[in-house]
């Protein structure tokens, strides 16, 4: 009996030391050994080499299937209204788009829209899995691996032990310290008096676990433009010329606001795990109200009860009075309120550009090569999503910082919200979409309905006809 448990006790050894020496205090400090770089690298190799092993069993058994095409199986032309209802016209004789003219043929152009959105509409594809052109050696694609080749087969059987059975067990360990940690630091430093101090130490212990729990993930980020270059011509006193030298920071700052795509509720990690901010969201229970407990006993973040999330004025002057103290941490916001399957940005909601300040737009791109980032909470709840996240490879992800923006003075808050959605989605090479992620769980607002028939209005009648509009009972 004493030699299966001091092999044991040798193994847990081996094992915490590992755990601490390679990955937890290097994290703590921000640093990288470099294992999870050779690691990413290895991987790139092997699934290249599959993807070509997939692609030539295709040409030699050409009973296997081929996956659809990436764009969709509707061919959108993606012209403006106006555009495309001029080509409809076009192809007619005599046909024109001069004002005042109205035609019977133009019901075909909704028509087809209304039979493009039955099919293949745009907001879902935006709330299903980003497919890709071929297996990345997870269960989500490509179901005919394994009439293509046998070393492909042996190849996905040792990926499955290496995940489940090395990986998963390191993840959730430092997944569950990371946390653990948060909530007794977090607490032990609540108990301070307010002071520098305070928040020093506040900021530490929310680094370093986020850190901890971002290796916990396996998480790869890459981040962009932190400080750039800008050029400012200055008299150099020493070599008696002109020296250009300036550099402009695009990390969110303290007393501003850092709004974001959202795919994930990693993202506060991935964000988080190179500075800190102050979290906004609903009040809790169980152990997620645990957390927000703790964690707002060392720093400001903003928690709202259900009743006050129905009060948007509430919202909004608790977020304005936030703001306006330059010393607190800047709040992190994803204005689209939903999460969205990294290919796209769906409508920002104008309550977070309401409240005045500096804005600082962030990009965040996971690569679907090493795991679906994407949370799907109509079909994955979180422990389930969880699970899926810490048996995918690794989680490789770009962040942009981009500059920071302020409302221009001819500019509401709808304007403006529009213009840094598509700076992010410019940034990411992600699709700028205008519908609303609303439309996951709720029905077409009238508002939206009303929106179509006025841009059909002014173009029979000219942007300076009636100002009520044709009421073409047209549905998307």
């Amino acid at each position: 009996m004493e030699d299966p448990r001091t092999t044991a006790l040798v193994l847990f050894q081996v094992w915490v030391s590992v755990l601490l020496g390679l990955v937890m205090l290097p994290a703590m400090f921000g640093l990288s050994l470099g294992v999870t770089g050779v690691y990413i690298q290895i991987l790139v190799r092997i699934l290249e080499w599959a993807t070509l092993r997939i692609q030539r069993g295709r040409k030699e058994m050409p009973g296997v299937s081929t996956p659809l095409p990436l764009n969709g199986i509707i061919q959108r032309e993606g012209g403006s209204m106006e555009q495309e209802m001029l080509e409809v016209r076009g192809s007619r004789p005599g046909g024109s788009l001069a004002e005042g003219e109205f035609a019977l043929g133009d019901v075909f152009y909704f028509h087809k829209k209304g039979m493009e959105s039955i099919v293949d509409d745009q907001v879902t594809q935006c709330f299903s899995s980003e497919e890709l052109a071929s297996w990345n050696l997870l269960t989500r694609t490509n179901q005919n691996f394994y009439y293509i080749s046998l070393r492909l087969t042996v190849v996905w059987g040792v990926g499955v032990f290496v995940r489940y059975c090395i990986l998963f067990p390191l993840r959730i360990t430092l997944a569950i310290i990371g946390l653990t940690w948060l909530v007794i630091g977090t607490t032990l430093v609540g108990f301070l008096p307010e002071s520098s101090t305070k928040q020093w130490l506040s900021e530490r212990v929310h680094l370093m676990c986020y850190r901890i729990c971002a290796r916990g993930l396996s998480a790869t980020v890459h981040y962009h433009n932190k400080c750039v270059h800008v050029s400012s011509h200055t008299l150099c006193n020493v070599s008696n010329t002109l020296c250009t030298y300036h550099i402009h920071c695009n990390r969110p700052k303290k007393g501003g606001i850092c709004v974001a795509n959202h795919t994930t509720p990693i993202d506060i990690v991935i964000l988080a795990n190179d500075g800190c901010y102050s979290m906004v969201g609903q009040v809790h229970g169980g152990l997620m109200g645990v957390i927000q407990r703790s964690m707002v006993r060392s720093c400001p973040h903003v928690w709202f009860e259900r009743t006050e999330m129905k009060d948007r004025n509430a919202v909004t002057n608790r977020l304005r009075d936030h703001v306006a103290c330059k010393n607190k941490l800047p709040i992190l916001i994803f204005p689209e309120g939903t999460c969205i399957n990294n290919t796209s940005v769906m409508m920002f909601k104008k309550g977070s550009f309401e409240i005045g300040g500096t804005i600082y737009p962030v990009a965040i791109k996971y690569d679907p090569r090493f795991g679906d980032a994407f949370w799907n909470s109509a079909k994955y709840n979180m422990v389930s999503y969880l699970l899926r996240m810490m048996t995918s490879w690794a989680i490789v992800v770009n962040v942009w910082y981009l500059p920071p923006m302020t409302k221009q003075d001819q500019e509401d808050a709808s304007q403006f919200a529009q213009r840094v959605k598509s700076a992010i989605a410019l940034q990411g090479g992600l699709i700028d979409l205008a519908w609303d992620g609303g439309l996951k769980r709720a029905r077409v607002k009238d508002s939206q309905k009303e929106e179509q028939q006025k841009m059909y209005s002014s173009i029979i009648v000219g942007p300076e006809g009636p100002s009520s509009p044709l009421h073409l009972h047209t549905q998307d």
